[in-house]
């Protein structure tokens, strides 16, 4: 039996063409539909997706990254920054609306994904990401594990999905300097 290669990619990108953006949208729908990675509980439509990620693209402080299976859009991810006002968080960032598709999953994608968007913001002077998840999305939760985000809270009353209350997990991770050096010591933390 052969072994199927995909084509994986992760790219930041700062428009997209009609047929990116129709893809995004069906993508994002997909997600919420199965419950999880974007924050909204039913799926929109795709005027709703499209204003919205076309604002994304307009705000100086978020950075859309796009996943790509065999050169389709199946997921995406922002990464925050501060305003610049915020002088006192401005070496922190935060990952938010990260989500690959449920037809898409399994590829390491996801892994992918993240690791772009820790790149691209250790590049950009970042030294601390933060995150947050529901508790309830268990296979978000390993990865972000896995890949050495540490726990530092939960929230009790975090979402409401269909009435329930739902609780969620805090994270941060420590990012390397670009000479391979964690940014720990540099920030006043214990090593």
């Amino acid at each position: 039996m052969a072994t199927v290669t995909h084509r994986l990619a992760v790219d930041r990108v700062e428009a997209l063409e009609p047929h990116e953006l129709a893809a995004l949208c069906d993508a994002t729908n997909a997600a919420i539909v199965e419950g999880g990675g974007f924050g909204w509980v039913d799926a929109q439509s795709r005027a709703a997706l499209e204003r919205h990620f076309r604002g994304v693209l307009l705000v100086p402080e978020r950075e859309l990254f796009v996943a790509r299976l065999d050169g389709e859009v199946v997921g995406s991810a922002q990464l925050v920054r501060p305003p610049r006002n915020n002088e006192a968080q401005a070496f922190s960032a935060t990952l938010t609306h990260a989500f690959i598709a449920p037809y898409a999953r399994g590829h390491g994608l996801a892994r992918l994904l993240v690791r772009r968007v820790e790149e691209r913001a250790a590049a950009a002077g970042v030294r601390v990401i933060n995150l947050d998840v529901r508790a309830t999305q268990d296979t978000a939760i390993t990865l972000f594990e896995g890949l050495g985000y540490t726990r530092w809270g939960t929230h009790p009353a975090y979402a409401r999905v269909n009435g329930v209350t739902i609780e969620g997990f805090f994270y941060f991770r420590l990012l390397e300097t670009p000479r391979g050096r964690s940014t720990g010591a540099a920030l006043g933390l214990p090593e």
